[in-house]
């Protein structure tokens, strides 16, 4: 299958391309915003489409020239959500009457705090602000199944691995401050999946699931904010410190991220494991912190 993936010079997008290209049955037509990313697209035998997530017409190409799609850039600005929209309507628009899939990347924070409870794909929604567009945006690209477009939603949890995402984020914030910090009691629950597992949910349900699906797609280990904390000060070279802060003071340093990654949240993958024989392997986001790709990612920048 040739896939239109955006997002594929990116964190995500990029393990999602490295698992499309590893099966073997896959080729990447990779969105590219300018001349630098379309050349390391190539470097990575991934076929560049020049274009932008804000230009429809760019978006119509891509759909045209696969046989399916995956979603998965944001642009992390003011404008995040009107842009996530604006190319999910043009891809649903070019996709409409096709058949062919189409996954977009959601995320766990969708479903607010849920404590001891353990929620399910059918859990209601109550999104921090940072995410408060994707829940009625899930029901629209679900709802395209109707139209014959064979639509699915992942939510991951908290993305780690390969020294990326959030985390390298907060062990660089840990080591201007000196120390790594947890919002509140940091008892909270902090749900986390290995990037590579992720990118493997992607690649299974691009062949398995079933027009309209949406899929949690978590880690198999369950960790608290305090923990993780403890981790992120090791990898940084801080000796496990570790401070309490309170969500108004997380806030003056992380924005609107703080609300979200104080939720107390735990979510259930037994539906991707049902449906697309998935289950996550990698390295807890523990040992990755403090033995793994950030802990050498550490000692070699030293």
């Amino acid at each position: 299958m040739k896939v239109f993936l955006t997002g594929a010079t990116g964190y995500i997008g990029g393990a999602i391309a490295d698992a499309l290209l590893h099966s073997g049955e896959h080729m990447v037509l990779g969105l590219a915003r300018s001349d630098k990313a379309a050349m390391l697209l190539q470097k990575q035998s991934i076929t560049p489409l020049r274009g932008d997530l804000k230009d429809a017409a760019s978006m119509a190409r891509g759909v045209q020239q696969a046989d399916g799609v995956i979603h998965a850039a944001t642009t992390n600005g003011s404008d995040m959500a009107e842009v996530d929209i604006a190319a999910v309507d043009a891809i649903l628009a070019a996709l409409e009457g096709t058949n062919k899939p189409f996954i977009y990347t959601s995320g766990c924070w969708v479903l607010g705090n849920t404590g001891d409870t353990i929620a399910g794909e059918e859990a209601p929604t109550n999104p921090p602000m940072i995410v408060a567009w994707r829940p009625a945006l899930e029901k629209r690209i679900l709802a395209a199944a109707e139209r014959n477009v064979r639509s699915v939603v992942i939510r991951p949890a908290v993305v780690y691995g390969r020294a990326g995402g959030i985390p390298a984020m907060l062990i660089s914030l840990a080591r201007k401050l000196g120390v790594a910090h947890y919002i509140g009691t940091g008892e909270n629950h902090a749900p986390m999946v290995h990037v590579e597992d992720l990118a493997d949910a992607y690649v299974r349900a691009l062949v398995k699931a079933p027009a309209g699906s949406l899929f949690n797609v978590p880690g198999s280990v369950k960790v608290r904010s305090k923990e993780v904390a403890q981790a992120i000060s090791q990898a940084a070279g801080l000796g496990g410190r570790t401070e309490s802060w309170s969500l108004e003071a997380a806030r003056q340093f992380l924005g609107p991220l703080a609300d979200a990654l104080a939720l107390d949240l735990q979510f259930s993958g037994a539906k991707a494991q049902r449906v697309l024989g998935w289950a996550p392997h990698g390295p807890s986001v523990l040992d990755d912190l403090v033995h793994g790709s950030y802990h050498t990612e550490i000692r070699s920048s030293v």
